[in-house]
């Protein structure tokens, strides 16, 4: 088979897209968080950048995608040699990722899907804001993308269980990536504690039109997330691309309106974060349902997460920015949609799957039972996982930043520099110096004649 540049070339792109999301949730965490915090919350989703692309050329890569020979072994996880460190004698037209015939060299599909992995081990991060200790982070996020997002990759996409045996279905990433890192955030937060002064103190965002630029950009990428998983370019990417949108758009409505039922007023934050919440539930689904079910779907996970947010009040564990209510919840809403929604007139795939259609196009209840079943599986070992990391994390090296760090701003404490320089310039007091004014502190004398001695002169 020659390599089909077409879907080469759509794949590249969606591929810089997924990247384009993991700045745009720091931005949009960023502005979520209180503004001493700031570059540590932005710190923890570029870092990641780093370390798991690294990891997933080394080792992720094979492990998750890789056929393994023992049918028993691959059910739980890939071939540690068959990629390990994307062999070299495997570049040319020989090396193609043949599982749906495209056409597309692995090195893409290993790029791809490169930056799935980036972003699900970032969208932890935003639940242990303002007190999780840096190196405590990179150690965490090590263990859980080793021992949880790669086996669930896997399991999910790479021939394991849920999909080849529960024939549970996952377009773009509802379990593997959502509901996956949703679970995480509140094993870890479990472990780590609540911050300082909460849920008295008042933890406001800082930066809203960060958010909103966050939410932007997380959008805009999303196209690349759920239209590029069809890895070709044909009828489904296209209601992916439209479903995305729709939902999305849907999402924003259904928050602002039970924000402007509750409260009175409709807020940009809840605008941003509804499109959050219709992007996460139209993942997993974006293949398989059409456009009139997308749109309700993304009403009913903007809806349902604005209320699910202030759960950790009444549960009692503090979810900085909402991890849990918004990814696991719409993950978990996007995923049983299938069972509901699912039909072959999108997708004709999901018959040679070994999968079903949707209630409401007669399919009965037996997708939904395996949406289920996988959602409730990821739940739980995720959670466990990520838990018992955070444990150990804790006894190496600690898990959480000194109180004294966390009161006065643990950007200081931890990278030695602020989000916000507002003291004025060294010298003469620059715009101080022009406006006549005189600084504070030890400055020399006003550069220009008081008013009062003018007057009296």
């Amino acid at each position: 088979m020659e390599i089909n540049t077409g879907n080469t070339a759509w794949l590249l792109l969606s591929s810089a897209l997924v990247l384009l999301m993991t700045p745009g949730l720091a931005l949009f965490y960023g502005g979520l968080n209180r503004s001493k915090g700031v570059l540590n919350m932005m710190m923890m989703s570029f870092s990641a950048i780093g370390l798991i692309s690294v990891l997933w050329v080394i080792y992720g890569f094979t492990l998750a995608f890789g056929t393994n020979d023992n049918a028993s072994v691959n059910d739980f996880i890939g071939n540690f040699t068959q990629y390990l460190g994307t062999e070299t004698d495997f570049i040319g037209e020989e090396w193609l990722f043949l599982g749906a015939g495209t056409g597309i060299p692995t090195y893409v599909f290993m790029a791809f899907q490169m930056m799935f992995a980036i972003i699900t081990v970032a969208l932890i991060s935003g639940a242990a804001s303002d007190r999780l200790k840096f190196s405590g982070w990179l150690l965490f996020a090590f263990g859980w993308f080793t021992l949880c997002y790669v086996p669930v990759a896997h399991w999910v996409w790479g021939g394991g269980f849920i999909g080849a045996d529960i024939k549970a279905l996952d377009f773009a990433g509802g379990t593997a990536v959502h509901i996956n890192a949703g679970a995480a955030a509140l094993g870890l937060v479990l472990i780590l504690g609540k911050r300082i002064g909460w849920p008295k103190e008042s933890f406001k965002p800082h930066n809203v039109p960060f958010v909103m630029l966050g939410a932007g950009l997380l959008w805009f990428g999303w196209f690349g997330f759920n239209a590029g998983s069809e890895l070709t370019v044909d009828g489904t990417t296209a209601v992916a691309f439209v479903n995305t949108q729709v939902a999305t758009a849907a999402g924003v409505l259904g928050w602002i309106i039970v924000e402007w039922i509750r409260d009175g007023k409709p807020t940009l934050v809840g605008a941003s974060s509804g499109a959050v919440a219709g992007l996460v539930a139209i993942t997993p689904a974006c293949g398989f349902i059409a456009p009139i079910p997308a749109v309700i779907l993304g009403i009913i996970a903007g809806a349902i997460c604005a209320l699910a947010v202030s759960l950790k009040y009444r549960l009692g564990f503090d979810d900085s920015l909402d991890v849990v209510g918004v990814h696991f919840v719409a993950g978990w809403l996007g995923s049983l949609s299938i069972g509901f929604f699912a039909t072959l007139q999108v997708n004709s795939a999901i018959e040679g799957l070994g999968a079903s259609e949707g209630i409401f196009y007669g399919g009965g209840a037996t997708q939904l039972g395996r949406q289920f079943l996988a959602s409730g599986i990821v739940s739980v070992y995720s959670f466990a996982i990520a838990a018992i990391i955070a444990l150990i994390v804790k006894a190496i090296v600690g898990l959480r930043t000194s109180a004294e760090s966390e009161v006065d701003g643990i950007d200081v404490a931890e990278h030695a520099e602020s989000g916000y320089d507002l003291s004025p310039a060294a010298g003469g007091g620059g715009a101080f110096a022009q406006a006549g004014i005189a600084p504070t502190g030890n400055s020399a004398a006003p550069a220009k004649e008081p008013v009062s001695e003018k007057v009296s002169g």
